[in-house]
């Protein structure tokens, strides 16, 4: 269900040429979806932008004259009690950034006239440095603001929130302005339902967040690696993962972490979304290929059995073919165990709408066919290479088939195999000897006295 944002005014003041009245006119569209509606005053607005033009004799002691007037409305505003974000936009915007910020510090933004699509994120971090949250007029999930005491759940695998929001404003992603700026839960609350969980009968917890790995004690005593090693102390708990991670959040200690800690499944999905650095700079992913490609050789450095997932999109505004080329050579040079695929889809209010070069339809719904064709490949040759393996795996539940139980294996595959059902929630050596492209099948393997091998990971 849509959130509806109280509607906030917004006024525009465009000086100059043709092309800065078209960008005024862009910039109300992608700061709509923000609540912002066009007003014609300045006294009053909550958003004021000077679309500037650096041509006219004398335009910039203009913009510095017509600051000093706003100035002074921001500052009543202020004192009853309301605010007002102050934007310079356009040439002079371009050529005198700093120098503005510095004459005149009411000014909060300065935008080029090629950035303005990066509104919402400059006025979502300009929100967030007052410590004021942004209410946006996206499709949200409802933010867990309280988390119960205690869950009750059934089965043997449990999701775990740690971490929600996301300060990393990639331009195609509508997260930063839904769900806020990051922030973790105490690792204490954390364990303490952990335990709970434990105690239910789960074996295995997923910890989840929009940028997982940015996880932060916020007392300040270790991220994600120093979560996952309390919680590997839990009796019972025997299997962690965690999803979904940013390669900038990846640091050192969380990759010994995966070398180190037995908990730790040997499988990391790790979204690096194109193989083309023009388009990543585009996204503002804040990595290069080259970059993703080091990160991947530490984590198979540390943890050489890890099986390693990612997310890409394809028909992102600006993408060639060449661009596309370079995302399949990447998937070549991965290969992957599994992966996500997507079409670029079009979120008004997100920068990338706005970008140019977007991608007819067709040629979107082309690549993707080729890269998915690629991608399943390579899973089916994953899945095909653990024929003849022995693989440990936690079994969750009861199967189709009379006498047959169903888990996953460390590398998150389903696996198939005759087995009593008092094995469920226990992890048993599997022997592999068929596979899928979405599954395993195999024989318990068992000792010389007949009862099954258990193995802890």
């Amino acid at each position: 269900m849509p959130v509806t944002a109280p509607q906030k005014r917004l006024f525009i003041k465009t000086y100059g040429c043709q092309m800065n009245v078209y960008d005024s006119e862009r910039m109300a569209e992608v700061l709509a979806p923000l609540g912002y509606g066009v007003t014609d005053s300045p006294e009053g607005a909550d958003l004021v932008v000077l679309n500037t033009c650096h041509i006219r004799e004398k335009a910039t002691e203009k913009v510095y004259s017509e600051l000093g007037q706003i100035r002074l409305m921001k500052q009543e505003r202020e004192a009853a009690g309301a605010g007002m974000t102050i934007a310079v936009a356009g040439c002079v915007a371009q050529a005198e950034g700093e120098e503005i910020m510095r004459r005149q510090p009411a000014v909060d933004l300065v935008v080029g006239p090629q950035a303005y699509h990066q509104l919402p994120e400059l006025i979502a971090r300009a929100h967030r440095a007052r410590g004021e949250r942004l209410a946006a007029d996206f499709a949200a999930e409802e933010k867990f603001d309280a988390l119960p005491e205690k869950r009750t759940v059934s089965g043997v695998t449990a999701f775990l929130t740690v971490q929600e929001g996301c300060d990393k404003f990639c331009t195609f992603c509508v997260v930063p302005y839904t769900r806020g700026a990051e922030w973790s839960r105490p690792a204490g609350a954390i364990l303490k339902e952990a335990q709970s969980l434990a105690e239910q009968g789960v074996r295995e917890v997923t910890l989840l967040g929009q940028n997982v790995n940015a996880y932060r004690d916020p007392d300040g005593s270790g991220g994600l690696a120093a979560l996952a090693r309390a919680l590997a102390q839990i009796p019972g708990l025997d299997r962690i993962r965690y999803t979904t991670s940013h390669p900038r959040d990846m640091d050192d200690e969380l990759i010994a972490a995966h070398g180190e800690l037995s908990a730790f499944m040997p499988f990391l999905h790790l979204p690096v979304q194109s193989g083309s650095n023009k388009i990543l700079k585009a996204m503002n992913r804040g990595h290069t290929v080259e970059a993703y490609l080091a990160l991947i050789e530490k984590i198979r450095a540390a943890r050489p059995d890890i099986a390693i997932s990612s997310d890409y999109i394809v028909g992102f505004p600006g993408e060639r073919e060449a661009d596309f080329e370079a995302t399949l050579a990447l998937v070549r040079q991965m290969g992957h165990a599994s992966a996500f695929s997507f079409k670029y889809s079009r979120r008004p209010g997100t920068p990338a709408a706005a970008l140019p070069g977007q991608v007819p339809e067709e040629v979107k719904t082309e690549r993707l066919a080729r890269l998915q064709a690629l991608l399943d490949e390579q899973q089916v040759a994953f899945n095909a290479a653990q024929i003849g393996r022995t693989l440990p795996v936690l079994f969750e539940r009861k199967g189709r088939h009379e006498g047959q139980l169903v888990g996953r294996s460390p590398y998150l595959q389903g696996v198939h195999a005759a087995a009593p059902e008092r094995l469920i929630g226990q992890i048993a050596a599997v022997r592999i000897e068929g596979a899928s492209k979405n599954s395993l099948s195999g024989v318990l393997v068992e000792s010389p006295a007949g009862a099954p091998v258990l193995e802890r990971i």
